[in-house]
């Protein structure tokens, strides 16, 4: 199995070539094998396998063989902390120590590029004790992996509303005045929930940001107050992870739903447990959202922090429980993961054709739903470069068995 931990360095046949990229002999979900070609930032070609290789070579490019992989649009991560993640192994709370921040950071981002998101929504806690020094630390963090993965933060301060608030209030100016881009926060832990996003929303409007709160959403009331406040905002309002919603009266539910179709807000649920200042039973009732017309996305919320010491911030695995556990198709689990969670991050959509950006994932498999529920090899494009490799090997030995003719060493194919 492959080594779940960040590595400090990038292989060296990541490097941009001069020349492009040609990604030879991937299949498609739509069951074709196809030549891909890259460049520029963005996909330049698809054609039949072999059609592209057998043309004249563009100087200096280089070709990545993807016989055996299946070829998807990348995914994104809308929901990660970036302030508190890999912090498990430590007694007490995270350290707000902005180089431990930045440290931190980056390799959280680096492990959730290596599963595959090239794009990586940040939430970071600013006032009280550390100020706005956290979220000064993503965001060198994110100047540091620029060209690797695209990683920006969203401004989450405690408290917005009465004496306390006001401190909390002028933070959240200053960090959208300092790059952040979003502000949201956990409207749930304010005095007051309403004020709470009031004051969100007026910072959203005078920057022009997009709004990402956290909430449980078990309070009905509070919840149709939101998605009036949140309707016609641009660019948008997200909320999450939203769990409370499975606890309501099935009524209460459909009814919540609705308005927040009405208001096009985007709940980003996580499937592989919650995260600090919500609660983290359940996950959303993602097929009741997506019925009636919510832009359902997934995240992945604590990696290996306090509410989650286990936390593994891949994606796929966020896909494979929506299938697994909670009925949804393969593709529409993997929709919630790449096209769903790069529209949530205000991104362009992917596809595999020309002229789409070249932000893509190879799996080892023939099929989607074969790639969700084993999908250990991994090759990684950004900006039509090959940035992450993850390659697991599995052999099967010391037994008789393995002496008996026609049965392979490995499991089907060569890796797994």
């Amino acid at each position: 199995m492959p080594d779940s931990q960040p590595q400090p360095h990038l292989p060296s046949n990541s490097s941009n070539p001069s020349g492009g990229l040609l990604l030879c002999g991937a299949r498609l979900t739509d069951g074709r094998t196809v030549d891909v070609r890259l460049g520029g930032g963005r996909i330049e070609a698809v054609g039949t396998a072999g059609s592209l290789a057998q043309g004249p070579a563009r100087a200096g490019a280089q070709r990545v063989d993807l016989t055996g992989y299946l070829l998807l649009p990348a995914p994104a991560e809308p929901h990660a902390h970036g302030d508190t993640a890999l912090s498990a192994e430590r007694p007490g709370p995270a350290s707000c120590d902005p180089e431990d921040v930045q440290r931190r950071a980056t390799e959280a981002t680096l492990l959730q590029l290596g599963h595959g998101a090239t794009a990586v929504r940040a939430h970071v806690r600013v006032g009280d004790v550390q100020g706005l020094g956290a979220l000064n630390a993503v965001l060198q963090a994110r100047r540091t992996l620029r060209g690797l993965a695209e990683l920006t933060a969203v401004a989450m301060p405690r408290l917005l509303t009465g004496v306390a608030g006001a401190d909390g209030l002028a933070m959240l100016r200053d960090a959208a005045k300092m790059g952040a881009a979003a502000v949201g926060g956990c409207p749930d832990l304010d005095p007051d929930p309403t004020g709470y996003v009031e004051a969100v929303l007026e910072v959203a409007a005078e920057h022009g940001l997009p709004v990402d709160l956290h909430t449980d959403a078990a309070d009905p009331a509070r919840l149709s107050r939101l998605a009036a406040m949140a309707g016609g905002l641009r660019p948008g309002v997200t909320i999450g992870p939203c769990a409370g919603l499975t606890r309501l009266p099935a009524e209460a539910a459909s009814r919540a739903a609705d308005q927040l179709a009405a208001a096009g807000v985007t709940v980003v649920c996580l499937p592989q447990g919650g995260c600090g200042g919500t609660d983290r039973r359940g996950t959303a009732p993602v097929r009741l959202l997506r019925a009636a017309g919510v832009r359902t996305a997934a995240g992945s919320g604590a990696l290996r922090d306090v509410s989650n010491p286990v936390g593994r911030g891949d994606p796929l695995e966020a896909a494979y429980l929506l299938a697994s556990a909670h009925g949804l198709r393969p593709e529409d689990a993997y929709d919630a993961v790449s096209a769903t969670a790069r529209a949530t991050l205000g991104l362009p959509r992917v596809r595999v054709e020309a002229g789409f950006p070249a932000e893509l994932l190879a799996v080892r498999g023939d099929h989607l739903p074969g790639a969700l529920s084993l999908a250990y090899s991994r090759i990684v494009i950004h900006r039509a470069r090959v940035v992450a490799r993850t390659s697991a090997v599995r052999e099967y030995c010391n037994s008789a068995a393995v002496s008996e003719p026609g049965l392979p060493r490995q499991g089907r194919g060569e890796v797994s």
